[in-house]
């Protein structure tokens, strides 16, 4: 059974429409959700959700239709939104025992596992909270009462790079279990790359590609040369280009990479950056 099943789903805003989007994430595994703020990674997060109802397309979360079952899947649902939201008198502890009551499954022990080495501190009021403290209370309330597929909007942002390497980290043991999953989305692309094992790339509300993570890196290179070399590849094999001054970079299938070129390994926020300005 896959975690999430997203099928030409699409929402139209004044100004912005998420356009047919489709995308399935295997159950065992992460998927990254790339793309500049404003691309849509927030609404399909909320769509998922029910928190916004989409205009047409179908999401299915661990076999069940999320519009009329959403309720029942409550429970294995872990998320983690872009703002988290926690009323500003509370402290950790307090959030806690709310959270025994909310969730059947809330684990005190995993919470308090999670708070010590998340470092937060006990009796510290949510509001005075820095927006990274928030942001690792969200995680650590998502990953405390035996969720099944984690829904992370931004998770990393405001943390600080040992921090973040600490989560990311977090995210992967989870994911150990082959009954976890994790749709994650962030324009911090270098997390995404280590952890991933699926990414898709949105711009302005379209999904340029959903594609294994090693499969890309696989299939891609990209070679550093002058205008002048440029002029001389086969335009047929060229999927991406740019241009500078200085020479130009081109991105091409490994398998067509012309002989007394040098093919170099593409990275994912390579691709990401050559793909929305050839898509702009």
């Amino acid at each position: 059974m896959n975690a999430l099943e997203i099928k030409n789903v699409s929402k139209s805003f004044s100004g912005f429409r998420l356009d047919n989007i489709s995308l399935t994430l295997p159950s065992g595994c992460i998927m990254g959700l790339i793309g500049e703020n404003g691309a849509g990674k927030s609404t399909t997060v909320k769509l998922i959700l029910d928190m916004l109802h989409k205009d047409s397309g179908t999401i299915t979360i661990l076999g069940k239709d999320n519009g009329k079952d959403i309720s029942l899947i409550k429970e294995d649902i872990g998320v983690v939104m872009d703002e988290v939201g926690m009323p500003e008198c509370l402290t950790v502890k307090q959030v806690g025992r709310v959270m025994k009551h909310t969730f059947r499954n809330w684990n005190e022990a995993e919470y308090a596992r999670l708070l010590q080495k998340l470092s937060l501190p006990d009796n510290k009021p949510f509001k005075d909270f820095s927006r990274g403290m928030k942001m690792k209370l969200g995680i650590a309330v998502a990953m405390s009462h035996g969720a099944k597929l984690l829904l992370l909007d931004e998770p990393t942002s405001g943390l600080d790079p040992v921090v973040r390497d600490e989560v990311v980290e977090m995210f992967y043991d989870f994911t150990r279990d082959e009954n976890h999953s994790i749709l994650i989305s962030s324009h911090i692309v270098s997390d995404l790359e280590r952890l991933c094992d699926y990414v898709a790339f949105l711009h302005k509300g379209k999904l340029l590609l959903c594609e294994e993570k090693d499969v890309l890196l696989s299939e891609y290179g990209i070679i550093h040369c002058t205008v002048e070399q440029l002029s001389a590849l086969d335009k047929e094999i060229i999927k991406y280009r740019k241009e500078t001054p200085y020479g130009a970079e081109v991105i091409l299938p490994r398998k067509d990479a012309p002989e007394g070129f040098k093919l170099s390994p593409v990275s994912i926020e390579e691709l990401f950056v050559f793909m929305v300005k050839e898509a702009r």
